[in-house]
C-alpha cells in the first residue's frame, strides 16, 4: 500500500554515471509504476529572442524517434493502456505515464526513447506549431490570461525569464524552426538536467536497474547552472487595463514579487497567503468578496515560490460595473493583514489544515512522483514529507504577521485588469 503519514516515505535515491538522477519510492496499493522525467529544460533557458522554444519542443518531442516513428509510439503505448503527458514549465519540461507493473520496463524504454531521441521531423514540426499558435490565439481572447501574462510583465519587466510569455507569442512560434528545436533539446534535455522518478509496485533494485539500461550510453556535460536576475522594475503601485471588448466579465490580476522557494521564511509566506486567500472557500479574500459581498465569481491568492524572486497573486473575476468596488476590498484585505497581521485562531486553523493536507499530496503513486520532484528540484531531502509537519508546528504568528507586513502593501501591487469596461486608460 502506499506509505501512511506515519510512516512516510522511503524512497531510493541514485545517481548514474552520467549525472542522472533516479529515484524509486516501492509501493503496492495498485499493481502499477508511475514513471515521472523531469529535465531542468523550461522556458527560463531559452533564448529571449525565441520566447515559446520550450513549449514547443515539448509539443513535438514526441513526434518520432531514430527508432520509432510517432504511429509507432502511440500504438505501443495505446496497447498497454498508457497516456504519455508530457508538460513545460518555466522551471522544467516533464514526461510522465502511469503504466501496469508488468508494462514498466517496455514503457520505461519508450520514455525515455522520447527523450533521447527525439528527430523533430519538418511536417510534424509545422503540425504542432499550427496547433501551438492556435492555442496562443485562444489565450489572446481569454481575459483571465491576458491579465495574469500583463502582471508577470509589469512584475519581472519584459526582458526577464518570468516576465515573458512562456508559451511564447505567434510571431515568435513562426520563427522557431527545426535547428532551434534540436539545439534546445541537445543543450537541456539530457541526463545531467534529469531526474527520473519512479513509483509503484516494483522492486527498487529492479526499477535502478532498469532506468540505468534506458539510460545506458547517453552522456552529456554538466547542466547549465540558472542564473535569474531580479526583478527589474521598482516596487511601487503600477495599474494597466487591457480593453476586450465584449467579454461579459472582467478579471483582475494583482501581486507581488516576493522570495524564493529556499529562503528560510518560505513557511510563514505559505501559511499568510493560505490565511489570505486559499484557506476554506478561498480565505479572507472570499470571504468578504464573494460571500459578504458578493461580487465576484471567483477570488483567491496563490504563492507559487520557486527559484528567484518569486509570485504572490490574487485573482478574481468580476462583472465589469464591479471592477472598482473589488480592487478596492482586495487592497483593504491586503492592507488589513498587512498591518496587522492574522488572528491566533487564523494560525492554527491554517496550520491544522496544511499540516492534515500532506497526506493528500501522498495519495497516488502519481502524486507522490511528483511530490518527489519537487524534493529533488529544491534540495528539500528524501524524507521532506516527515519533517513537513515539524517545519510548519515551527511557525510564530510573529513569523508570519512579519511575512504579511514585508509584503502585503497595497502601494507597492502591480495590477493587471482585463474585460470589456476597464475603469482606467486601456492599453494595447
Amino acid at each position: 500500500m502506499i506509505p501512511a503519514a506515519g510512516r512516510g516515505l522511503a524512497p531510493v535515491r541514485h545517481t548514474l554515471d552520467n549525472g542522472a538522477v533516479v529515484i524509486v519510492q516501492e509501493t503496492a496499493a495498485t499493481p502499477a509504476v508511475a514513471i515521472n522525467a523531469t529535465f531542468r529544460a523550461g522556458s527560463v533557458y531559452e533564448p529571449a529572442h525565441l520566447p515559446g522554444l520550450a513549449y514547443l519542443t515539448g509539443r513535438v518531442i514526441d513526434r518520432g524517434t531514430e527508432r520509432r516513428t510517432a504511429d509507432v509510439i502511440a500504438e505501443e503505448l495505446d496497447e498497454r493502456g498508457v497516456s504519455l503527458r508530457i508538460a513545460s514549465t518555466r522551471q522544467t519540461m516533464t514526461l510522465s505515464c502511469t503504466c501496469l507493473s508488468e508494462d514498466f520496463a517496455d514503457v520505461l524504454a519508450i520514455v525515455m526513447d522520447v527523450a533521447r531521441r527525439p528527430t523533430f521531423p519538418e511536417e510534424e514540426l509545422a503540425k504542432r506549431r499550427a496547433e501551438a499558435i492556435t492555442a496562443i490565439r485562444q489565450d489572446e481572447d481569454n481575459p483571465a490570461v491576458r491579465a495574469v501574462e500583463r502582471l508577470f510583465e509589469m512584475l519581472y519587466g519584459a526582458s526577464h525569464p518570468y516576465g515573458r510569455k512562456a508559451k511564447g507569442t505567434a510571431a515568435s512560434l513562426e520563427g522557431i524552426d527545426r535547428d532551434a528545436v534540436t539545439g534546445f533539446h541537445g543543450r537541456y534535455v539530457r541526463p545531467a538536467a534529469l531526474s527520473l522518478v519512479i513509483v509503484g509496485e516494483v522492486d527498487a533494485g529492479e526499477a535502478l536497474e532498469g532506468a540505468s539500461a534506458a539510460l545506458d550510453g547517453w552522456r552529456s556535460g554538466d547542466a547549465s547552472p540558472l542564473a535569474l536576475p531580479p526583478p527589474a522594475l521598482p516596487a511601487e503601485r503600477r495599474v494597466s487595463a487591457i480593453a476586450m471588448p465584449g467579454k461579459a466579465q472582467a478579471d483582475i490580476a494583482y501581486g507581488f514579487t516576493t522570495i524564493s522557494r529556499d529562503d528560510p521564511r518560505y513557511y510563514a509566506y505559505w501559511m499568510m497567503n493560505n490565511i489570505l486567500g486559499q484557506f476554506g472557500l478561498g480565505g479572507r479574500l472570499a470571504d468578504n468578496i464573494r460571500e459578504r459581498q458578493g461580487m465576484a465569481y471567483y477570488t483567491y491568492s496563490s504563492f507559487d515560490a520557486t527559484i528567484g524572486p518569486s509570485p504572490l497573486l490574487v485573482r478574481a473575476g468580476v462583472a465589469p460595473t464591479n471592477v472598482e468596488r473589488a480592487l478596492a476590498a482586495i487592497d483593504a484585505e491586503v492592507q488589513h493583514l498587512g498591518a496587522a497581521g492574522p488572528t491566533e485562531i487564523e494560525v492554527e486553523e491554517t496550520r491544522q489544515f496544511l499540516v492534515g493536507s500532506i497526506p493528500r499530496m501522498l495519495e497516488t503513486n502519481y502524486s507522490i512522483a511528483a511530490f518527489l520532484q519537487t524534493c529533488e528540484l529544491f534540495g528539500l531531502g528524501l524524507d521532506y514529507d516527515q519533517r513537513l509537519p515539524s517545519l510548519l508546528q515551527g511557525v510564530a504568528i510573529d513569523d508570519i504577521r512579519a511575512a504579511a507586513a514585508d509584503v502585503l502593501r497595497p502601494e507597492r501591487a502591480a495590477v493587471s485588469i482585463a474585460g470589456p469596461e476597464p475603469p482606467i486608460g486601456a492599453e494595447p
